[in-house]
């Protein structure tokens, strides 16, 4: 089953946590999980650069340390850097101890302030230890680009059907994902429906 917005209790879980930004303009966040990687991210900023958008990458350790120039290169342009975990571990199959020290193990290749669980899977105990450090970030929508069972065009339909004032936008910086295909579309779409994106987490 495809979840395109988080369960309705998220919030209630995780009450300092970030899913979507509390305006009633019309403001949308992109972010960007899973890289640096040198087959999509130039692609990406290049798309972002064109349309003076700006995002949130967020990168994991092992990704930012191969690839820190690429790291550099999206600071440079006027993007933010989040943490991903340094292995991208799954918290729901982690210990507490293990999970955090993989996230602070990334936090000086990537971000010591924002962090995003990767699949959004975070145990109550994860949530307490990280929450006074980080400020974490989930999403409002996921338009499954990185499911091979989508098309672009179809991903690009979720999108366009679901956004709404303050929607925090979950992509991925990967070569599997169809976003590329699609990001350019739906940029000019939101813009014309008077959409503005900025990077206010």
């Amino acid at each position: 089953m495809r979840l395109i917005r988080p369960w309705l209790f998220s919030g209630f879980l995780y009450p300092d946590a970030l899913f979507r930004i509390k305006t009633e303009d019309k403001i949308l966040c992109l972010t960007f999980d899973d890289g640096p990687d040198p087959g999509s991210t130039p692609d990406i900023l290049s798309v972002l650069d064109k349309h003076c958008v700006k995002a949130v990458f967020f990168c994991t350790g092992r990704a930012a340390e191969k690839y820190s120039g690429l790291v550099k290169t999206i600071r440079n342009n006027g993007h933010l850097i989040g943490n991903h975990g340094y292995n991208h571990h799954d918290g729901w199959k982690t210990s507490c101890k293990k999970y955090c020290n993989d996230v602070n193990k990334a936090a000086g290749l990537t971000s010591d302030r924002l962090f995003r669980p990767p699949y959004g899977h975070l145990r109550m105990n994860q949530y307490r230890s990280l929450v006074e450090t980080y400020k974490i970030i989930f999403w409002d929508i996921m338009p499954y680009d990185f499911d091979s069972g989508l098309e672009a065009s179809e991903s690009l339909d979720l999108l366009k059907k679901k956004i709404r004032p303050g929607s925090v936008i979950v992509l991925h910086d990967s070569p599997d994902s169809n976003c590329i295909n699609s990001l350019e579309d739906f940029i000019e779409s939101s813009v014309r429906d008077g959409y503005r994106f900025e990077v206010t987490i």
